[in-house]
């Protein structure tokens, strides 16, 4: 069933055929709509679905996870400020390995005070153990909604779906909209092998002494690795029932780039036109667009851009005193090729400023220019 959406419509189109159980609702610029369109969706009673509204973004993540912790299928959303005071709940979610699905409407943290899109608010929440998969399309949201679910399921860890704010969240596309039956197919009942059940009682969240709280944390970093495998197998999974598949990344023209831009969520759309139209000049450049940040995939990272000579990254993001999150963790990833190509890094977008094809071609041609990179980012637009 083809639907016009925007990107928050798609997101809860994928919330009700994934048959959450418990939704929790706190607005907040740019997810505000997704609740919403939820709430409509469980009041005329096409989810089947408690709905809970909250007093803040922390309590809104409290509420899904203690409803989690009882067996149910939970979802809620947020953005920018709201992620960042769910803070300390992010630490507990993973902590206790739920498989809560949230998704987050990428906005600017402030101050300056900004409700326009950027990747800050995310990334700054990177090591708060929870996977995050950047969407580009209102398609993607909504099959990424989809899978979150049966990765989060199987691995035990949280997932941040993260769709760009406004760019992403507010324009229309045609989306294709899978039927329920289909859905249930792919997505079984959430069956929890652990949950409160006063006929079952177990202990949750115990203190643990230094001689045992590394071995939850080992354990939790051998589930984020296992997410790697999951990941892949439940898109495998999803093509072969719906022809849709995404990946790690999206890749374009890196069999022969020499000049690779590296970026995540909707940028690549913009990027891929400048891409074909360097191509056609005779440029052996390409696109690969990040889809998953966490677990970093380091393996198929460096293996896809081993062959290139420079790698032009563009970050929506940046960290203070070290530069480009994303060009960080790069960088790192190929710090043990044998052969490394050159990081040139690149910060445009901040604030939802746009980021138009000029931009996109002069960050290539500056990388193609220079044989090296000058060790600092190239701020783009200031």
């Amino acid at each position: 069933m083809k639907k016009l959406l925007t990107g928050n419509s798609a997101v809860s189109y994928g919330v009700m055929l994934s048959r959450a159980e418990v939704i929790s609702a706190y607005p907040i610029t740019p997810q505000t709509t997704i609740v919403e369109e939820l709430s409509e969706i469980c009041s005329d009673g096409r989810l089947k679905a408690k709905f809970i509204r909250v007093e803040s973004e922390h309590s809104a993540l409290a509420c899904v996870a203690a409803a989690c912790a009882t067996g149910a299928r939970v979802f809620t959303a947020t953005s920018s400020h709201g992620l960042a005071y769910m803070h300390e709940m992010l630490h507990w979610t993973s902590g206790t390995r739920l498989p809560v699905v949230m998704v987050n409407a990428n906005r600017a943290i402030g101050s300056p005070w900004n409700i326009w899109c950027d990747h800050s608010d995310s990334l700054s929440q990177r090591d708060t153990g929870w996977i995050q998969i950047y969407c580009q399309s209102a398609q993607e949201a909504l099959d990424t909604v989809i899978q979150a679910y049966r990765i989060a399921e199987e691995v035990l860890l949280p997932v941040m779906v993260l769709e760009d704010g406004f760019f992403l969240s507010h324009t229309s596309d045609t989306v294709d909209v899978p039927e329920q039956k289909e859905v249930d197919a792919f997505l079984p009942p959430y069956r929890p092998r652990y949950k409160l059940d006063p006929a079952d009682p177990h202990t949750f969240n115990i203190m643990a002494d230094p001689s045992l709280f590394i071995s939850f944390k080992h354990e939790a970093q051998k589930a984020m690795d296992e997410a790697q495998k999951a990941i892949l197998r439940v898109d495998r999974e999803f093509k072969s029932r719906f022809g849709r598949s995404y990946g790690y990344m999206g890749k374009v023209h890196l069999t022969d780039a020499d000049v690779v831009l590296l970026t995540m969520g909707t940028a690549a759309s913009t990027a891929l036109e400048v891409i074909e139209a360097l191509r056609k000049q005779g440029k052996k450049v390409g696109l690969c667009r990040l889809r998953m940040f966490r677990p970093f995939p380091q393996a198929a990272l460096c293996k896809v851009l081993s062959k290139a000579k420079k790698i032009a990254v563009l970050d929506r993001d940046n960290s203070l005193g070290a530069g480009g999150i994303v060009a960080q963790e790069l960088k790192a990833a190929l710090f043990n090729l044998p052969r490394k190509p050159k990081v040139f890094e690149f910060i445009a977008g901040l604030g939802g400023r746009d980021i138009t094809p000029s931009t996109i071609q002069e960050i290539l041609e500056y990388t193609i220019k220079n044989p090296s990179p000058n060790g600092l980012p190239v701020w783009m637009g200031v």
